[in-house]
């Protein structure tokens, strides 16, 4: 929903939005103003909810009914979290995951207590209202220990330890399977610049592409002759030429081989053109992005150099960056990073 969101450029719009959108749904489901702890007090203590400022009175008399408003309220938690941070608030991340655990955790247990109504087994709500809270520390924060000791300092006692381990272990365990970072890391691996103990992923990370760029390419312009192209060639120490617009933006290449046949016919010199031995790049490397992503364009090109521009929309000429100077300075990080 963020993603979805930054798609407003205008701070103010991005306000109004996420503020309407908030309102609403605070106006509707009442628990999910602020951080809700108003709400967890009573789940914590045993006690039935006041449901006065929420719209259960209106809806149709039913036990089924508590269990469904607040499953909406879990699933809705979210939304509001992510409206309140992609509006410009802070909206938090660990007491809307206590918030939501616990109302995960009691709206469990009441639809059981509600499923066994006709038998004299009876679940206590509040035990899992505090399980369901360590639940879903470990699993969005990945942080079992964390979890287990946390919520067992609360209740004062250690009557609930096993539970808290048991279920601790299968939401960190679940959660590993389908996504390797915790909400605090994720964007921070999403964008390249997370540490890990993957000495390879580290170096990577250290890596800068702004760093790599190799300049001192000649570029010729996309109009140019081939007897323009011929000077070009005698005055520069490279073997690939960049060719770009009136404007330095790039539009492709030409290597030494493609114009070798025709480099020494003054006959062509006039009537050929660059645009004629011309070849597009395979994949076009940005000058912000980070060196894993780099490294799977060369994977998947299979090229040795990848032209640098500054963005996906902004194709200005910057350089080439290359699987040699790439390797080149992966090792001398490497070693750093071994000696450190």
């Amino acid at each position: 929903m963020e993603d979805v969101l930054q798609r407003f450029r205008k701070p103010f719009t991005k306000w109004l939005v996420c503020s309407i959108l908030l309102g609403v749904l605070i106006l509707l489901f009442p628990p999910l103003f602020g951080e809700g702890y108003d709400f967890l007090h009573p789940l914590l203590n045993g006690e039935e909810i006041s449901y006065d400022v929420s719209i259960l009175p209106i809806l149709p008399h039913s036990p089924w009914v508590v269990p469904v408003f607040f499953l909406a309220v879990m699933l809705l938690k979210v939304f509001s979290m992510t409206f309140t941070n992609a509006g410009g608030g802070v909206g938090g991340t660990f007491g809307p995951t206590l918030f939501v655990g616990a109302i995960a955790g009691f709206v469990v247990a009441r639809t059981l207590n509600l499923l066994l109504a006709s038998s004299p087994i009876t679940v206590p709500e509040q035990n899992f209202v505090l399980v369901g809270m360590a639940g879903l520390m470990a699993g969005v924060m990945q942080a079992p220990m964390t979890a287990i000791f946390l919520i067992a300092e609360m209740t004062g006692g250690y009557e609930l330890f096993l539970p808290l381990i048991l279920t601790s272990t299968i939401s960190f365990g679940t959660i590993r399977i389908f996504e390797k970072y915790s909400i605090y890391t994720k964007r921070i691996a999403a964008s390249g610049e997370l540490l890990t103990h993957d000495s390879d992923q580290a170096v990577l990370t250290l890596l800068r592409v702004s760093d790599l760029i190799e300049r001192d390419f000649s570029t010729i312009s996309i109009d140019a002759t081939l007897g323009e192209f011929v000077k070009v060639i005698g005055a520069s120490g490279r073997n690939l030429f960049p060719v770009i617009d009136s404007k330095k933006h790039f539009q492709g290449y030409v290597s030494l081989g493609d114009v070798r046949a025709d480099m020494f016919n003054v006959d062509l010199y006039e009537t050929r053109h660059v645009f004629n031995y011309m070849s597009s790049a395979p994949a076009y490397v940005y000058e912000d992005e980070n060196m894993e992503s780099v490294m799977k364009k060369f994977e998947k090109t299979d090229a040795w150099n990848l032209p640098v521009v500054k963005s996906e929309s902004d194709r200005t000429y910057l350089g080439f960056v290359s699987k040699s100077k790439i390797f080149s300075s992966y090792r001398e990080e490497l070693k750093e990073l071994s000696q450190d």
